[in-house]
Formats: structure tokens, sequence, C-alpha cells
């Protein structure tokens, strides 16, 4: 085993000698590739002060592009999203999508729920009869010893909302679990519930084990541990466009509207059925819903983590979004877990989050979870237009080929001869690269 490039005392090293000592490590002291990790440290002193506290072991920042994507229509407002996405086409779909349903109604949403869960989990020799019995001196107690942690989130309308047990015994021996929902209001509420629920472990550990209220010889409750849950199906918004079928588009390559909502449908219903079409269907919903929770600093690990399992809580991995057409009427919707928040974390912190929730008007959680789940719905549907008309390749590549033209290093007018040249061409790198090696002429 080789110990080459272990490093003792790394993380109390300066952001310039932890640089060095990777340059020296890895780019054999490259004086150019420090300059250009150095690049990307932030102009304003202040700025990257701010940045460097987000993270450990910070040596430099790694940009992604910073867009919008206008012409929204969320129920019955015009809003501009912003998209933290390195790949030109989700924008370009997202917002194609956007004026597409700008004249056909636009999104409706509706927030169902905003409630967040964690856990403690325990071993306890006793039995869930024993917890039923005393439940409601137990939570009385628990809410006693946290009353100061919950009373300014309650003061603006969130706290503990429900507390229950739940038996694990059968499955794991001796554990059982206290499920604690929450309200945490405009704020993610992470940091706020974990501390709950650390309390609650406390609290419920001392309650059994030292009070009389249970035989000594099942006084040994162990709190294991302490934790909130990222699945929060009951955290969740409705999105959906609708418009009658004549109202759907013209003829796309030669197919009417009609053909083009029952072919839409198919497709969904394959996604619906197969697994292997649902993880690229949802990862194309993700697509937009990251963007946008990356641009307002919201977790985005989270938020897919929790899509992904409630995409498959009936025991198969399914599309999030479904399709009907009833009466003649095209119907494309979705309910998605979304536990967003507007203040605290990141939010409150770093500069373009700040930009980005002023784009979109200093929304509230809620309001956030209906742009998100709009935003992920616009980009599901431009995506599946694509697939069952057109084909993915051909928008995506045209995007894509701006990408192709930097690598090559084509600049100036050259670069301009090429989008003229691919503009009814099909594009891929190496007929890219053949044009340029022609020396920019037609090749046969």
């Amino acid at each position: 085993m080789s110990l080459n490039h272990a490093v003792e005392g790394f993380s109390k090293m300066s952001k310039e000698q932890k640089l060095d000592w990777l340059i020296s490590s890895y780019f054999d002291n490259d004086a150019s590739v420090k300059e250009q990790i150095s690049h990307f440290w932030h102009r304003f002193q202040e700025t990257q002060e701010v940045l460097d506290g987000f993270s450990e072991n910070v040596i430099s920042n790694h940009y992604l592009p910073f867009s919008v994507a206008p012409n929204f229509l969320i129920d019955g407002e015009i809003k501009t999203l912003p998209m933290v996405i390195e790949e030109s086409s989700v924008v370009a779909a997202a917002s194609s999508a956007a004026k597409f349903w700008l004249t056909r109604g636009g999104f409706k949403t509706k927030v169902i729920s905003t409630v967040k869960l964690g856990h403690v989990h325990f071993t306890w020799s006793g039995s869930m009869e024993m917890l039923k019995a005393e439940e409601e001196n137990i939570f009385s107690y628990l809410k006693d010893e946290v009353a100061d942690l919950v009373i300014n989130m309650e003061k603006r309308g969130g706290g503990i909302r429900s507390l229950k047990f739940k038996d694990f015994s059968e499955q794991l021996g001796d554990v059982f679990q206290l499920e604690a929902s929450f309200e945490t209001c405009d704020s993610m509420g992470a940091n706020f519930i974990n501390t709950v629920l650390e309390a609650f472990g406390t609290a419920l550990e001392d309650f059994i084990n030292e009070t009389e209220i249970f035989p000594e010889n099942y006084r040994d409750a162990d709190i294991i541990m302490c934790i909130l849950s990222n699945y929060t199906p009951e955290c969740l918004v409705r999105v959906e466009v609708s418009c009658p079928l004549d109202q759907l588009g013209g003829p796309i390559n030669e197919k009417s509207a009609k053909t083009l909502a029952y072919r839409f449908k198919k497709a969904v219903d394959i996604a619906r059925t197969d697994t292997y079409r649902a993880v690229t269907h949802n990862k194309g919903i993700f697509n937009g819903i990251d963007a946008i929770v990356l641009a307002t600093g919201n977790d985005f690990r989270a938020i897919e983590a929790c899509g992904h399992a409630f995409a498959a809580k009936d025991g198969t991995y399914r599309s999030l979004s479904y399709c009907e057409i009833e009466n003649n009427v095209f119907r494309f919707y979705m309910d998605i877990p979304l536990a967003l928040g507007t203040v605290g974390g990141l939010t409150a912190l770093h500069p373009m989050s700040k930009i980005a929730l002023k784009i979109l008007g200093q929304p509230s959680a809620q309001q956030l979870m209906r742009y998100t789940a709009a935003l992920g719905l616009a980009q599901n549907f431009a995506a599946v237009k694509s697939l069952v008309t057109t084909g993915i390749q051909h928008g995506h590549m045209r995007m894509h080929l701006q990408n192709i033209i930097n690598h090559l290093g084509i600049k100036g007018e050259e670069a301009k001869k090429v989008e003229s040249y691919f503009a009814d061409k099909k594009i891929s790198f190496s007929a890219v690269r053949a044009f340029a090696e022609s020396g920019f002429n037609v090749v046969n």
C-alpha cells in the first residue's frame, strides 16, 4: 500500500499551504496549475471568506453557469426562474416549455402539505404495549423538555406537529422509534429538527431509565441515533398543465396535435411501467428541479433522494409524472415532495442565492415549492415531447455544438462558419472536427 500522498494536519493548514501541497503532490509544482486554481478565487475578499466558510479544506471555487428561464406562467403570475446547471439544452428546453404553456393556461400548482419528519431510534427490552400505555405522559414530558428550543419556531407558526412510537422489534429485535413531525415555515429546518430530536433522545432515555413509571428491569433504554429524514412524503406539491387536444399544437413532423398527445401519453405510461425508462424520465424532471434548488441555495441531494424514494413508494420505481387524456383534454401532472427553505443556511449567505431569491420575488418556502415543481414538470414535458417527435438528440446536439466549438478552440468568424454550416446538418464531434480540418470548407 502506497502512502506517498498521505498528509498530516491538512485541515489546519492555510488555504495557500493546502494549495501548495496539492500542486507539489499531484502537479509536479507546476506554477501554471496553481495560477489556474487561484484564478477562481473570488475577486472580493469578503465574498471569498463567506464562500470558504461553506465547506472544509477549500482551495478554490468551482463555477457553474447561472441561467434564467423566462415566461413561466405559474398560478396566473409570470415568473423568471433561476437555474444553475452546466447543460445548455436543459435551460433551452425549460424555456421552450414555459413559452409553450404561456398561451395555454400555464402551470397550476397546489401545496398539499409541508410536514417534515425526524426520528429517535432506541433499543429497549420493553414492549410497544408498555409504550402506548404511557404515551400521553411520555409525550407531555418530551414537549416540556424542548419547549425552549421550539418557542421561536412556534411564534412563526411552526413547531412540533405530532409524536408517535413505531415498533421495529419484529425486524430488529429490540428497536423502537419515536417519530416526530414538524412544520418549519420558510426554513428547510434541518438544524432545528436535529436539535429538537437530540433533546428528545436525551429526555426519552431519562424518562424510561430514571423515572419509576416502568419496572426496574425495563429501565434500559439506549438511544441509538436522532436524525431527521430526508424522505418527506408529506411535504408535497402538485403541479399540472392542461389544454384541449386541438390546442396542443400544430403538426410536428407531419403529426397532428391529437397524435402527439397520444404518443406523449404512451411514453409517460411506459415510464410508469418500465423502471429502466422511469429512471431516465425522472432524471429529466430533476434536471429542472436541481437547477433551481442549487440556484436558491437548497440541498439538491436531499431533494433527489426524497424524490426517488417517493417514485418507488408502491414497491416499484415509476415515473413521477402522469398523463391523462379525457373528454378531448390533455392533462400532464405530478405530485412531488420538495422540502425547501427560503431563510437560513446558504439562502441567507450565498450572494448568488440571494440574487436568485430576489429574481423570484423573495418567495416563501411554499411559493418556492410551487416554482420548483413547475420547472421540473416543464423540463419533463419538453423532454418527452422531443422524444416522441424529433428525437432527443436533435435539440441536444444543436445546443452542444457550442461546447464542441469551444473544445476545438474555434473562435470568431470561423466559429460562425461552423454554426452556419451545421444549421441543417447532423452534428457530431467528428463532423465538426472534419469541417475545421478542411479549412472550414464544405466536406463531401
